[in-house]
């Protein structure tokens, strides 16, 4: 644990050291960059010694703040959530030197709230004191606050922000009442007295995992608490937006965890509840994510997705510890869990070649992009990498975290119980239509912006120092594909830590049949490299004359391409009824038509009909209270005043 303690100390002082390094940029980034990698090594270590299997550390010291402490520790669900942060976290930020190289702006307060934001998120999940997680809570939301708004002069990034700290603070306000129950039943907010105090009541525990479920749910940004995530993400620098939509989403998943150990065996319902949350989430993430034309938008939304991937796996996790079946909580925990590590990896892999998209040209505008691969050829193998692995195609990382949540499926219906036929309809076609979704969508997102003709923007191929960052995620997600048999040992502290060493152990059951399916994969993937060679070898580099989509044209336009709004019009018909998209102009008719425009305007629905009226509405029932905010210093001081006296009066009465 004192490596742990030493990790954080290194990139907190990178931090400072880029804040204090004023107008040397070089200077300020290399202090950063090199605190968040020095860092990153030295928390590595007990983090690899408690998934290896050793006794879990505590550290402990006095805080003379009421009910608190600072306590740490790693278990094996906090260990592995580690993971993503350490693995991501560096080479994001090694990307980012090279992405902010050519800014004017002083790059200090930007590195100082990064390396804040990275360190925050390991103490989140090293707390083992409620006052103490909380407090880490609230400055990973301002410090990822402060990233959001880097491009403050813009109005719309402004709008993000705001939208993000007010989504992130009523979060916190459930935490706050979460951690309050807790810490009264226990008497204390640590987490070892939380536990020692039992399990509370059906009514107290059914309350305390709504408020966890609302609080953590924000961060993670599930339906329909996850406005904040489509306006957030764009905003933020490429390498910020890779961080937060990676690992920092992934703080609300270990949250929800983490109220689950606390509650003893969790009933049947709480179960239910993830799976219905992650089928919304899952659906309603992809649909939007499949009409979107921004591209960091369109990865945001996506993340809605995964997440709710990642809640359809541990919902199913929570049933089979319910019902007693210790393989089907085996593998819906273990499923959900790896393709949330699975998920940092590819997603932060896609965030990075938007980024290099929208720094070799100036724009995230997928309708006006195209054949970058010609200009941008490692980055585009880099973005096909992770397009692969986030529609779940063999033999890269997604296709195994999901196939997981496909055989929990399976054993649901094994137990022959209605319920658990339910579940495995829900969990199979659920996934089903999930994955067929996102395959239509990253066919788009890559096809749009890599291939067919080039438009008329000026692109270049990224620098060095972030092309590698991409090609090592590239790597991992090839390689965690194709070391599948050795993922159950990896995840097996987390699935013990949640459900016992009992039910963890029943995953060596997966090894062989992991191993297989890794083999297939790897031989399709051999079989494609062979003919791409083949055709390379005897194809004799003829080029076709026609162009890329040009539907029978014999000197077409890039015009006459496929947008990013016809490529995905038939499926979103087939949504019309739920996403309410709305068109505007007029289109193309008759033989001879005059000219014509058609856009469309696709508006969240949980924003739009949920969040915008109920925000109106208090904001109107609110307004009369104004006439008390009159700028006059002597009056509030009469507030405080008049408040403490009728404080003590209460007091005094009690």
């Amino acid at each position: 644990m004192t490596y742990l303690l030493l990790g954080w100390l290194v990139i907190l002082g990178g931090g400072i050291g880029a804040l204090a390094a004023g107008r040397r940029p070089r200077l300020a980034s290399g202090l950063a960059v090199a605190a968040v990698w020095g860092g990153s090594l030295a928390a590595a270590v007990p983090v690899a010694a408690t998934l290896a299997g050793r006794p879990p550390a505590t550290l402990a010291w006095a805080w003379s703040v009421p009910v608190g402490g600072l306590t740490i520790a790693l278990d094996g669900l906090s260990a592995f959530f580690c993971l993503p942060v350490l693995i991501l976290a560096p080479l994001a930020a090694l990307y980012g030197r090279a992405y902010l190289a050519h800014d004017t702006r002083r790059p200090g307060p930007v590195w100082f709230f990064y390396n804040l934001l990275v360190a925050s998120l390991t103490v989140v999940l090293a707390a083992r004191d409620g006052m103490l997680f909380l407090v880490a809570w609230e400055i990973m939301a301002v410090a990822s606050f402060g990233l959001v708004v880097y491009d403050h002069p813009r109005p719309e990034v402004r709008a993000a922000g705001w939208t993000y700290l007010v989504a992130t603070h009523l979060g916190t306000a459930a935490l706050m009442v979460y951690f309050a129950l807790l810490g009264s039943r226990a008497g204390s907010l640590d987490f070892a007295a939380i536990a020692a105090a039992g399990p509370p009541g059906p009514a107290t525990a059914g309350m305390l995992f709504a408020l966890a479920l609302a609080g953590f749910g924000a961060k993670a940004g599930l339906l329909p608490l996850h406005i904040w995530l489509p306006e957030a993400h764009p905003a933020a620098p490429s390498h910020v937006s890779a961080l937060m939509s990676g690992v920092m989403i992934n703080s609300g998943i270990y949250g929800v965890l983490r109220a689950v150990t606390f509650a003893g065996p969790p009933p049947a319902a709480w179960g239910w509840t993830l799976v219905g949350l992650g089928l919304a989430s899952g659906i309603a993430g992809v649909v939007l994510a499949l009409v979107q034309t921004d591209l960091k938008r369109l990865l945001a939304y996506s993340s809605v997705e995964n997440m709710g991937v990642v809640c359809l796996g541990l919902g199913a996790g929570l049933l089979g510890m319910s019902w007693q079946m210790p393989l089907l909580a085996a593998l819906g925990l273990a499923g959900g869990l790896l393709h949330l590590l699975n998920h940092a990896l590819f997603k932060g892999l896609l965030f990075l070649g938007a980024g290099a998209v929208l720094h070799a040209t100036g724009t995230r505008e997928m309708n006006r992009l195209g054949g970058l691969v010609r200009t941008m050829p490692w980055t585009a193998a880099a973005f096909c990498a992770g397009a692969a692995a986030i529609a779940a195609l063999p033999p890269f990382n997604g296709f195994v975290g999901e196939l997981l949540i496909y055989f929990a499926g399976l054993q649901g219906a094994l137990g022959a119980s209605r319920q658990g036929i339910v579940l495995a309809a829900v969990l199979l076609g659920g996934l089903a239509l999930i994955g067929g979704l996102a395959v239509a969508c990253f066919t788009k997102c890559f096809g749009l912006v890599f291939l067919g003709l080039p438009r008329d923007l000026p692109s270049r191929e990224a620098p060095w120092a972030m092309r590698l960052p991409m090609l090592a995620l590239a790597g991992l997600c090839l390689g965690l594909g194709v070391a599948a048999p050795l993922l159950p040992r990896l995840l097996a502290p987390a699935v013990a830590t949640l459900a016992g060493p009992s039910v963890a152990g029943t995953l060596a059951a997966t090894e062989d049949l992991l191993g297989r399916i890794a083999g297939v994969g790897v031989l399709l993937a051999a079989l494609t490299a062979a003919l791409a060679l083949v055709r390379r070898r005897y194809g004799g580099g003829r080029r076709s004359p026609e162009g890329t989509w040009d539907c029978g044209y014999a000197r077409p336009t890039t015009r006459m391409q496929y947008t990013a709004t016809s490529y995905s019009q038939p499926l979103a018909e087939m949504f019309a009824a739920t996403l309410g998209q709305r068109r505007r102009g007029r289109p193309v008719a008759g033989h001879f038509p005059p000219a014509a425009a058609l856009s469309t305007v696709t508006p969240d629905a949980a924003r739009q009909w949920l969040f915008a009226p109920l925000f109106l509405g208090i904001a109107r029932l609110l307004a009369p209270l104004r006439v008390l905010q009159h700028g006059r210093i002597h009056l509030y001081i009469l507030y405080l005043a008049v408040t403490l006296v009728l404080l003590l009066v209460w007091k005094g009465g009690a």
